[in-house]
Order: structure tokens, then sequence, then C-alpha cells
């Protein structure tokens, strides 16, 4: 598996020490492995797992500004985990509401050795933001108007909204609620992943 990773980050421009594609492995195979009780992701092939799970969440990185992130309804970490690995140097909260995915996420922390994610059992609303968040990061989570209205209060002044969507939301964009900017619409290349993938950035008015 290590293999195909690589040349799934070579068609991407992507460059990763040897530890970190290890973890990012090592991450597909918990991921395969708890989802037989657990039913975490509907993709059961490892193989398509490093495309549509992996490779779709580390095309994100080089888009993101500041340090400490939030990746709300992160489900089985996506993308979270992912970026926490190819990223170390900043932090990541993972939040999601069900026991059973943060019981998951904390496995993976500890058997990949992760110290830069902390994973919290919380709905997105009644999480606290102190101190406020650089980055607030979803991912097939809710549309751009709800995201906003559930975690309006988590970024600081200047912190962004990281949408990650498929094909490019222009009803959801023209919805956006007052006080809200699209700060910039990215579209992303995913090596070996059929149909579009678009990062929409929104900042504060």
């Amino acid at each position: 598996m290590i293999n195909k990773l690589s040349s799934l980050l070579n068609a991407a421009n992507i460059s990763l020490t040897d530890q970190q594609k290890q973890q990012l492995v090592g991450y597909v195979e918990l991921l395969h492995k708890w989802n037989k009780a657990y039913n975490l992701t509907s993709v059961r092939d490892p193989q398509q797992m490093l495309v549509r799970h992996i490779l779709d969440s580390v095309v994100v990185e080089p888009h993101l500004q500041g340090e400490r992130f939030i990746d709300v309804g992160t489900g089985p970490g996506l993308p979270g985990i992912p970026l926490a690995i190819v990223r170390p140097q900043s932090h990541f909260t993972l939040l999601d509401s069900l026991g059973k995915r943060v019981r998951f996420l904390r496995q993976v922390q500890h058997e990949l050795g992760l110290t830069n994610v902390t994973p919290v059992q919380s709905r997105v609303e009644e999480f606290p933001s102190e101190p406020p968040f650089d980055g607030v990061i979803s991912r097939a989570f809710a549309s751009l108007e709800d995201m906003l209205n559930w975690c309006h209060h988590l970024p600081s002044p200047e912190g962004r909204f990281y949408a990650l969507k498929g094909v490019r939301p222009d009803d959801e964009i023209s919805a956006l609620p007052a006080g809200f900017t699209v700060e910039k619409i990215q579209p992303l290349q995913v090596p070996e992943l059929d149909g579009e993938r678009h990062l929409v950035v929104i900042t504060r008015q």
C-alpha cells in the first residue's frame, strides 16, 4: 500500500517523509480494521481509501493558513488526521458528536503517536472556542450556511472557514449569511478521483 500511496503523492506533487507515509498507511489500516464493527466510512477498499480519503484530504494542506485548526464533524478523522500527519507543526482539534468515532480517533492518536491532535466529543454549537482557532475545516459536513451559523464562534476575527466541497457550490455561496465573504474558491486536483473537488475559503467581512 505504501507504493500506491507514494505514486498518488507523486502525481499530486506532494513530498512527504517515509514516517509520514507510514502514518498515513497506518491510519488507513486502522480505518479498515475498525470499519467492520464501527461502520466509519462507506469506502470498504483500503486502496480506494488512499484516493478518496487520504489524497482528498492532504491536497488541502497548502491552502491552510495558521497553526490551530478545528475539524468539525470529523467523523473518522477526515480531513483532520491526514492533515495533522502532513502538517505536524499545526494542531488539530477533531470534533464529532458520536462517541464511537471519538473512541476510534483516540485509538488512532495512540497507535500512530500523533501529539498534534485532540479528539473531542461535542456538538459543534456547544463547543467553546478558547482560544479561538485560525481555521475551521469541514468536509461533507453541512451547507455553507449551516456551517457558518453553527461554527461562527470558533475562529478568531482573522480566522477562516475551509469547506471541502465536490462541485462548485454556487447555490450555497449565493446564500451566505450576512457578515461573511468568500475569499477564494480553489479547484483541487486529486489523482485517480472521479468528479470535481473545490475548497471554499470564507472570511468575516
